[in-house]
């Protein structure tokens, strides 16, 4: 699993840009960006990870992601699996203090797309009216797009059916480009989540020791490495409860904890439910 940073070009003759994708099976590329980012699924199902948080998606999954954030689409590639294709809108980091968005009227706007800094998931039927809009999007230009611009965030303020994704202290408060050591730690956890973790060999990735390490890791993403680690074993927990039949106790092994007591305990802290709780919500 590669995780990259990607520079996303919004010309200066626009704000936003709006485009209708097809996602690759074959690319699964953990990827940030400085842009704010509204991704509706047009077709297609897999899993998703933003931050520390790994779930399902599927037809009409509607997520906003602030600046920065490490997020991927992975495309469940099997016979009955339609092909997965998206409409995705850009925005330029710099929007919200954009002389347009500083008047009273959009103060609504400007709070939620600051909310957004840890992914939201919206569902419902306004999001479902979204997806609507974002569709005549694609086929527009100019100062019709930006009207039903408006109007996709208009419908986004009356979602009351809506879920954080990435718990917050797992983002850094500084990430831009230069940060290649924060993406190769990220990359070293996904990959190596379920084989085993070692603090030595994290630190070996950015030439540090151990302590220097855990140091530099809390001041980037406001916790400790070990904490960071915990969080993303509880996201691939609550994956693999809702997503398969396994049992709890192996679910547990899988994810790295050898004791199934300590497993229920940081889950229940993380999720606020107990594993099999939080199962019986996919039942």
């Amino acid at each position: 699993m590669e995780i990259i940073y990607e520079k996303i070009f919004v010309s200066h003759e626009h704000s936003f840009i709006t485009r209708k994708m097809w996602m690759d099976p074959n690319s699964h590329k953990i990827h940030s960006h400085k842009n704010f980012e509204l991704n509706y699924i047009l077709s297609g199902s897999g899993n998703r990870i933003i931050g520390n948080s790994i779930s399902s998606y599927s037809e009409g999954d509607l997520v906003l992601l602030g600046p920065n954030i490490p997020h991927c689409w992975n495309v469940l590639e099997t016979a009955e699996n339609s092909p997965s294709e998206c409409i995705v809108t850009h925005f330029y980091e710099n929007i919200i203090t954009s002389d347009f968005f500083n008047i009273p009227e959009l103060d609504d706007v400007v709070t939620l797309l600051k909310n957004a800094g840890n992914g939201i998931w919206f569902r419902g039927k306004i999001a479902e009216k979204v997806g609507q809009t974002l569709r005549k999007m694609v086929t527009l230009e100019g100062l019709p797009r930006y009207i039903e611009l408006l109007r996709v965030f208009n419908l986004l303020l009356q979602i009351e059916d809506k879920e954080e994704l990435a718990l917050p202290s797992s983002l850094p408060d500084h990430y831009d480009k230069h940060h290649d050591q924060i993406n190769k730690i990220y990359e070293y956890v996904f990959k190596n989540i379920q084989s085993g973790i070692k603090l030595k060999e994290a630190a070996e990735l950015v030439y540090m020791e151990p302590g220097s390490f855990c140091r530099y890791f809390k001041k980037k993403t406001n916790q400790t490495f070990m904490n960071y680690v915990k969080n993303v074993r509880i996201g691939l927990a609550a994956k693999m409860l809702a997503q398969t039949d396994k049992q709890i106790t192996r679910i547990s092994y899988e994810c790295g904890y050898s004791n199934l007591a300590n497993f229920n305990h940081y889950f229940k802290c993380v999720m606020k439910k107990t594993p099999s709780e939080y199962r019986k919500d996919f039942q």
